[in-house]
């Protein structure tokens, strides 16, 4: 069964100097959730943002839900800043972690929802020994590294076939899909089984967030 839908901007594409207001206004225009894309420089070529940032977010009084998304390598350590910064998902690459298994674990010792990420040429392999003890599993419709870039096609097959998988589970685990989503692509994506869509510039380059994020949801249910 798919979830109700989510709307979660990134503020990868946010304006840095006026964040808390940022964020503020796109929860107000009916965002859903905060999506965080925490880069290292090492897992993936760029640099963005830490736990300070979360915690920055919550003290400013971002009560929704903080979705936590690491691009970084290892894993194990900033999961616990995450979760005491006040994330409340953290999803993770398996190639970043040595022992995936007990990332999961970690994430959800200190009390947070968990989620896998697969990149646009990671196998569903990964999934066939996890998805039992997921919350979300990510997939990324572009390479990580990078907003502003266009979605890759082949990942509509991909969402379906995981789809496929979350329903023969029985569980409620969400579908999120991150990467060149926008108002004219959002209803194939969601038709495809994605029930969580991630939005950087579609929503932060547009002039008016309530419009656009309006737009993405009714497209989605459509």
């Amino acid at each position: 069964m798919k979830q109700p839908t989510v709307i979660a901007p990134s503020i990868l594409s946010a304006d840095f100097a006026r964040l808390g207001q940022e964020v503020t206004d796109v929860l107000d225009a009916g965002a859903d959730w905060v999506h965080f894309d925490v880069m290292d420089n090492h897992y993936v070529p760029n640099l963005t943002i830490g736990p300070l940032v979360c915690e920055a977010l919550r003290k400013h009084g971002i009560e929704a839900p903080i979705d936590v998304h690491l691009m970084v390598e290892p894993v194990d350590e900033l999961v616990p800043q995450f979760a005491s910064a006040g994330a409340s998902l953290i999803s993770f690459h398996p190639e970043a972690s040595r022992h995936v298994d007990r990332t999961i674990q970690l994430i959800r010792e200190h009390g947070c929802r968990a989620g896998l990420v697969l990149n646009p040429s990671t196998p569903l392999g990964q999934l066939q020994w996890t998805l039992e003890k997921l919350d979300m599993v990510l997939l990324m419709s572009v390479n990580p590294g990078f907003g502003g870039q266009s979605f890759i096609p082949h990942v509509l097959d991909k969402i379906r076939k995981v789809r496929e998988m979350i329903d023969a589970s029985g569980k409620e685990i969400r579908l999120e899909v991150d990467g060149g989503v926008k108002v004219d692509n959002i209803a194939d994506i969601s038709a495809a089984g994605a029930d969580t869509f991630v939005a950087g510039s579609a929503i932060f380059g547009s002039d008016d967030y309530l419009d656009t994020i309006s737009r993405m949801k009714a497209n989605a249910a459509a």
